[in-house]
């Protein structure tokens, strides 16, 4: 059974009630390829999750951006992954390079948010990716394979779990990874779920690249063998974000 094509908007740290019902109106109103073609899930901030939930088409899903890697308490700030099932969020954004950078999660922590988002019937967007740096000395699928151990060795249920691949060098710096890049990282970590975790689990897990994926570049990617689809940043703000799920048709034969 062929995985099915997945498109996720990242909006980050941006928005006004307005603008994010501006985008939701664009959204709506698309014309875009069926449910049985590609998954469309949209990731506004915390704030904005019930206004973006009230309004988004219904075959469009939402995911929270982050959560706790535990039940909630005195922990100022976060958002527990009970709350995010409470509110019907199904889908979270975990280890996303600008929080492994800008605040020091590690694989292990994210590895542990993974497991237990999971754990309350969460779905998960994984990301790994490598640096500028560790790209030119020849270590990316030493690193990205690194991060996803730390997810492996806490899990045995992949189903719902999609892995985002985000080189860090590509992510709002209008550099993109080639799709050749970006099918040997893909090709490379499903090699590393096929010999590590399962053939099955290899075969079935969605990985999705991410990093200056626009409405110019998204077919060529979309055409690689093992790219499953897109985390979108900037432009899941954009019209052009209906032109990358669009995409989704590359894969039909």
């Amino acid at each position: 059974m062929g995985r099915k094509f997945f498109v996720g908007g990242n909006w980050k740290c941006n928005g006004t009630t307005e603008e994010v019902k501006k985008i939701v109106t664009t959204l709506n109103e698309a014309e875009v390829p069926s449910e049985d073609v590609v998954e469309v899930v949209v990731s506004p901030p915390f704030v904005f999750i019930p206004v973006v939930k009230s309004l988004l088409r219904p075959d469009f899903q939402i995911a929270a951006q982050n959560c706790w890697f535990r039940k909630g308490g005195a922990f100022t700030g976060e958002i527990s992954a009970e709350m995010l099932v409470n509110l019907g969020v199904p889908w979270v954004i975990l280890g996303h390079s600008e929080r492994r950078q800008l605040l020091s999660e590690s694989s292990e922590f994210v590895g542990e948010k993974v497991t237990y988002a999971l754990s309350l019937g969460l779905k998960v967007i994984a990301c790994v990716g490598e640096t500028l740096e560790e790209r030119e000395s020849g270590c990316t699928m030493e690193v990205v394979a690194v991060q996803t151990k730390a997810i492996a060795e806490r899990i045995s249920d992949w189903s719902n779990v999609v892995i985002a691949y985000e080189p860090v060098w590509a992510i709002g710096t209008g550099k993109v990874a080639t799709p050749a890049q970006a099918q040997e990282v893909h090709a490379g970590l499903r090699k590393w779920l096929h010999d590590k975790v399962s053939a099955e689990v290899a075969a079935s897990t969605r990985i999705i690249y991410g990093g200056s994926v626009n409405g110019a570049n998204c077919k060529e990617l979309a055409g690689q063998p093992d790219v499953d689809g897109f985390l979108v940043g900037g432009a899941s703000l954009k019209p052009e974000f209906i032109d990358i799920i669009k995409s989704a048709t590359v894969k039909k034969n």
